[in-house]
């Protein structure tokens, strides 16, 4: 591996044989990426296969020339790598995560939501099917009522009054009513469906932009990075590396390294300077806000899957509620009775035919042809994949300083000449503090 990475970070090849080592392992960086890159332009930024496999092609093609010819460019796309730790490469995380939810979880709220508003669809129907059935109930009892009256008055032969039928109104049209509640539940779906192209759109567009201004940021600060390791001795130069030691050894002066200022650091330990920890906690409190955003939207997935499915398990144990009409009627005929009351005398009524019924009817607020559809639960997958995205999140938050150490030592690799000259000038800014 030291080998190879030598071949890799020199300048010009020394003979065949680095050439076409250098060019394979150029080959093999440019195939993955464009791998890598294909399946992020699909499956994550959404666009079309075949726009995504041009764009793949053309970008290995590109990318394999640049870092065969060019020496400072493969300087440059090897710190992209470690930069992705920083926080650029956590926009980019953070971009593919929203992209994630959104995608996934949008559209199970919104299925949720269909499905509670259909069960109050059919809750509605039916209910209003049953009031109307139970309007035709009442017309047929106000009908054999009324015969009864009217055929206790034709048994009579003394008096006759008029017409005894109930007038009983019923509503007949009910086809406008099932055409005022598909209508509403078609712009209820119309409206539902519109948000959510709208919202996946949006999502979709910004996601685009978000990874574009990332990708570009991230190799202008790679770039912004080289360019001043090779033009400011004092950028970035604050660490114990083995060419410091070696140096100070050379000259007899360890004794500087022994005791060390607080503000040198060793490019591989744990230890982290006190601007850069308030930084990474500053960071942290930043995706902190990010993450309780997320999760809103995660508890709004579940709370629509749960009042979906208690809306339907509810609706199916709606009891059918009976209703009884009972209609009793006596009629009796007396004749002359206020003469018997002046006289003191007990009445005769002559009783007629009696009249007692009972109709029965059912209330029914559900029934099994309804079109519900189902509630959708939450997807764990999705959940999990979120949740391990932020579980790295998180690490390059505390990475970030780590990552920017390991760019400092690819250029030094890379410039190896310059890399001296930034030792040797740490040593003399050593010395003369000593010496002060």
């Amino acid at each position: 591996m030291a080998d190879l990475w030598w071949v890799y970070s020199k300048p010009v090849p020394a003979d065949g044989r680095e050439l076409w080592t250098l060019f394979l392992q150029c080959s093999c960086i440019t195939a993955v990426i464009g791998g890598l890159f294909y399946n992020w332009m699909f499956a994550s930024l959404e666009y079309s296969w075949h726009f995504s496999i041009a764009m793949s092609i053309s970008f290995s093609l590109l990318l394999l020339l640049t870092l065969f010819l060019v020496h400072p460019a493969r300087c440059v796309f090897s710190m992209i790598m470690p930069t992705l730790g920083t926080k650029q490469g956590r926009k980019l995380l953070l971009s593919t995560c929203i992209m994630i939810a959104v995608v996934n979880i949008t559209p199970n709220i919104i299925s949720n939501i269909k499905t509670i508003l259909q069960v109050i669809k059919c809750i509605c129907k039916n209910s209003s099917d049953s009031l109307l059935n139970s309007t035709a109930l009442l017309e047929r009892a106000s009908r054999e009522f009324g015969d009864a009256i009217q055929e206790t008055v034709h048994s009579s032969t003394i008096y006759r009054p008029m017409n005894g039928r109930f007038q009983f109104s019923l509503l007949q049209n009910t086809s406008l009513i099932y055409k005022q509640m598909s209508l509403a539940g078609e712009k209820i779906s119309r409206d539902f469906l519109s948000v959510e192209v709208l919202v996946k759109d949006s999502v979709r567009v910004g996601n685009r932009l978000i990874a574009g201004f990332s990708m570009l940021y991230l190799s202008f600060e790679s770039i912004w990075y080289l360019k001043n390791y090779l033009t400011n001795l004092r950028f970035d130069n604050f660490y114990i590396t083995k060419n410091l030691e070696r140096l100070a050894v050379d000259r007899k002066a360890a004794h500087l390294l022994v005791g060390p200022s607080k503000n040198l650091l060793r490019p591989t330990g744990l230890k982290l300077s006190r601007e850069e920890l308030m930084l990474c906690l500053m960071q942290a409190m930043l995706l902190t806000v990010a993450l309780m955003l997320m999760l809103v939207v995660v508890a709004m997935d579940h709370f629509a899957f749960s009042v979906a499915d208690t809306a339907l398990r509810k609706a199916a144990q709606f009891s059918v509620v009976p209703v009884n009409l009972h209609i009793k009627y006596k009629a009796k005929i007396g004749i002359l009775p206020f003469l018997f009351k002046v006289f003191g005398l007990p009445s005769e009524e002559l009783p007629l035919q009696d009249f007692e019924k009972n109709y029965h009817h059912h209330l029914i607020f559900s029934s099994a042809h309804c079109r519900i559809s189902p509630a959708v639960p939450p997807n764990r997958s999705v959940l999990l994949v979120v949740g391990l995205l932020f579980c790295i999140l998180y690490s390059t938050v505390f990475l970030e300083t780590y990552a920017r150490r390991l760019c400092r030592k690819i250029a030094a690799s890379f410039f190896q000449n310059w890399e001296e000259k930034r030792v040797l000038y740490l040593y003399r800014k050593l010395s003369k503090r000593q010496k002060k």
